[in-house]
C-alpha cells in the first residue's frame, strides 16, 4: 500500500505546485498566500509518505484530499483534478492493502513449507 499511496501524494505535489502557479496569476490572493498555502501542502504531501503505515497516516492523506478538490474554489480546474487524485487515493489505498494481504499471504504459504522468499 506504502508505494502506490506515495506514488500518488509525489503526483499531488507536482500538481499543487502546478496550481499553486496558477492561482498567483488568475486569483486575487497574494503571492505570499498562494505560496503558503501551497507550500504547507506540498510539505504535507511529502510527510505523509513517511507516515502512510503510522496509524492515521490514510486518514491525513483523506484530509489531503479533501482540501485538493476544495481548492478548486480559487482554480477551478482543481475540482476536477481534485476529484481524479481522490479516486487515485481511493485505488492505492484499496488495491494496495489486497497487494500487501497477498503478500502475507504467500509469505505464510513459503513459510509453511519451508520455501526461501523471492528477494524483491
Amino acid at each position: 500500500m506504502r508505494t502506490l499511496c506515495a506514488s500518488t501524494l509525489i503526483g499531488e505535489f507536482f500538481v499543487i505546485g502546478f496550481a499553486g502557479l496558477v492561482a498567483m496569476q488568475t486569483s486575487e490572493l497574494s503571492a505570499a498566500t498562494v505560496w503558503t498555502v501551497s507550500g504547507i501542502a506540498m510539505v504535507l504531501c511529502l510527510l505523509l509518505c513517511g507516515v502512510l503505515t503510522r496509524p492515521g497516516g490514510v486518514q491525513l492523506g483523506w484530509a489531503l484530499q479533501i482540501a485538493l478538490v476544495a481548492s478548486g474554489f480559487v482554480v477551478p480546474a482543481m475540482f476536477f483534478l481534485g476529484a481524479c487524485f481522490a479516486g487515485l487515493w481511493w485505488a492505492s489505498v484499496h488495491f494496495g492493502r489486497k497487494v500487501d494481504e497477498a503478500k502475507a499471504r504467500f509469505a505464510a504459504a513459503a513459510a509453511a513449507t519451508g520455501e526461501a522468499e523471492p528477494a524483491g
